[in-house]
């Protein structure tokens, strides 16, 4: 089995006649089962149009009673983007990917609110998404580089996410599922939340993690691994300077009172019995290390 997503999964496209909506949701149709998968589109503007086949819906809610969609991925611009992830989490359904980048912090600090009562999980928003390979990708990751195996990636960094996969597969190893649950401070599921599914997916034998400095979810996942994670976890936490002396990252990557800096977090992580590597370069070699 997978986390949250599978071959059974269907999707809409919320800005599925936007260009980025558009091409993205044509290169998730070509990978694997993605024609079975997504059935529906939503534009309030354009309801009864096709795109690649697909019916575009005036609303979420009638998008996903017309197919059955439980799954939404997000590509509105950012003035919107919070509305529609609103939207799809009034309509009920189980998970919203949200890769829009640059939505203003209040928006997701009332959107966040509101979800407190509600079942659905958020991923990102700047996010590149999630996949389970050979099976389905929701989302802007390369699918080419991944392959279906046994190891779980979870990372705040897109970028940082696609060079942990090609790492994995010149070492033989493939993936359950990858998330890349996006940077921005306000965001939705958190390391802890995956490494849980993790846990508990019979068909992972190892995570890999990737952190950024900033906020302190790498710490608070290392404590619940240190007393709950029965698989082996390796990490990397990437905290580049650049030459002019600035940081770079996401939105989410700001170190604040001393605290959030890639050291810190790296001494937690290995406190709490984490395989940490300092060199990006060797992700997939330290994880293929603790599967010996």
């Amino acid at each position: 089995m997978a986390i949250l997503i599978n071959k059974d999964t269907r999707v809409m496209t919320q800005g599925i006649t936007g260009k980025t909506g558009q091409f993205h949701t044509k290169s998730c149709i070509e990978y694997a089962n993605g024609k079975n998968c997504f059935v529906a589109g939503v534009n309030p503007k354009r309801p009864g149009e096709r795109f690649e086949k697909i019916p575009v819906f005036a609303t979420v809610k009638e998008a996903k009673q017309a197919t059955g969609a439980t799954v939404s991925v997000i590509y509105v611009p950012p003035p919107f983007a919070a509305s529609a992830i609103d939207e799809a989490v009034d309509a009920g359904l189980d998970l919203v990917i949200c890769i829009t980048e640059g939505i203003p912090v209040r928006d997701m600090i009332r959107t966040r609110y509101k979800m407190h009562e509600h079942k659905t999980f958020l991923i990102g928003p700047n996010c590149p998404g999630i996949i389970t390979p050979d099976e389905i990708k929701i989302g802007i990751m390369p699918g080419h580089i991944h392959k279906k195996g046994r190891i779980g990636v979870v990372s705040r960094s897109g970028t940082l996410t696609y060079e942990a996969v090609a790492q994995l597969m010149e070492q033989g190893l493939g993936q359950s599922t990858c998330i890349g649950i996006g940077g921005d401070p306000i965001n939705g599921l958190k390391h802890l939340d995956v490494m849980r599914m993790f846990n508990e997916d019979n068909d992972t034998d190892a995570v890999l993690m990737v952190g950024e400095i900033g906020g302190s979810d790498e710490e608070e996942c290392a404590a619940w691994i240190k007393k709950n994670m029965t698989k082996p976890v390796v990490g990397f936490v990437a905290g580049v300077t650049a030459p002019e002396g600035k940081r770079m990252g996401h939105a989410g990557a700001i170190i604040s009172g001393g605290k959030g800096t890639a050291q810190e977090k790296i001494e937690t992580m290995e406190g709490c019995g984490i395989k940490i590597t300092r060199n990006p370069a060797e992700m997939g070699k330290l994880l293929k290390s603790v599967l010996r």
